[in-house]
């Protein structure tokens, strides 16, 4: 029994440096900073970063990051159509052109947004009954609404369709790739408030706010520019006056 539980100790005490090893070597958002021991690496993009202690509570935790994942892919695809809009057509102002349907492109001209918009609540509406549905018991939405021999596979909370690679970019390794889309977002998100911030003191779209900078540094930057607000107080939708208003207490143009 000694030689047993002397075994046994030797065993442990040689694993503790592995441990420590695999501890020391995960990656974490500062050098030499302590990751609270909720945070264990095991959710993509965790990189020990929570100063306010918000994801104790595990409920909680699992809510932060499905909402987390959400703002990240709408932050991607309004960067995406930002940047393709600025760079099909220059002439017009992102941040206005709802107010201005004869300036959306092809079909879209002269729309009855009322009703796009109205048409767009309600299937957003049924798309988040379905993820809330899914946050709360898991794997209950699976199956086809319409289609009830169909369903898809859902391994993971916030990954509907279970891995969709087509192309096999992750090799098989599929949390490389939600590290990847989160990482992705979270950059989105911050370029998206930038845009904001540019379109606000600058009045010009993210390429040519660049532009702007970068041949005149010191003349145009974010100083100079939150001295006014370059967009307008309010834009006329189909007769809907809707207020616009800036980040910080300036007049507006």
């Amino acid at each position: 029994m000694a030689m047993m539980m002397k075994s046994v100790s030797a065993r442990t005490a040689s694993a503790r440096p592995s441990v420590a090893a695999r501890a020391a070597s995960r990656p974490l958002w500062a050098p030499n900073v302590k990751a609270p021991e909720y945070l264990d690496g095991t959710l993509a993009g965790d990189y020990g970063w929570d100063p306010l202690g918000l994801g104790k509570d595990e409920t909680a935790r699992r809510w932060y990051r499905q909402a987390e994942l959400v703002h990240a892919r709408w932050a991607m695809l309004g960067c995406a159509g930002v940047l393709a809009q600025e760079i099909a057509r220059p002439d017009t102002f992102w941040y206005t052109i709802g107010g201005h349907p004869e300036q959306l492109p092809g079909p879209f001209a002269n729309v009855n947004l009322g009703g796009l918009l109205a048409i767009q609540f309600c299937l957003m509406h049924w798309v988040e009954l379905r993820r809330w549905a899914d946050y709360r018991k898991h794997g209950s939405v699976n199956g086809d609404p319409i289609f009830k021999n169909f369903s898809v596979p859902n391994p993971e909370l916030g990954y509907p369709g279970g891995i969709f690679d087509p192309l096999g970019f992750s090799k098989g390794d599929f949390k490389s790739l939600q590290t990847k889309e989160i990482k992705n977002g979270r950059l989105a998100m911050v370029a998206f408030m930038g845009f904001v911030f540019a379109a606000q003191a600058q009045g010009l779209g993210p390429l040519a706010a660049l532009g702007q900078h970068l041949s005149s540094p010191g003349a145009h930057n974010w100083i100079e520019g939150v001295r006014s607000c370059k967009i307008p107080s309010s834009i006329d939708v189909e007769g809907l006056k809707i207020p616009l208003t800036c980040l910080w207490p300036a007049k507006s143009a």
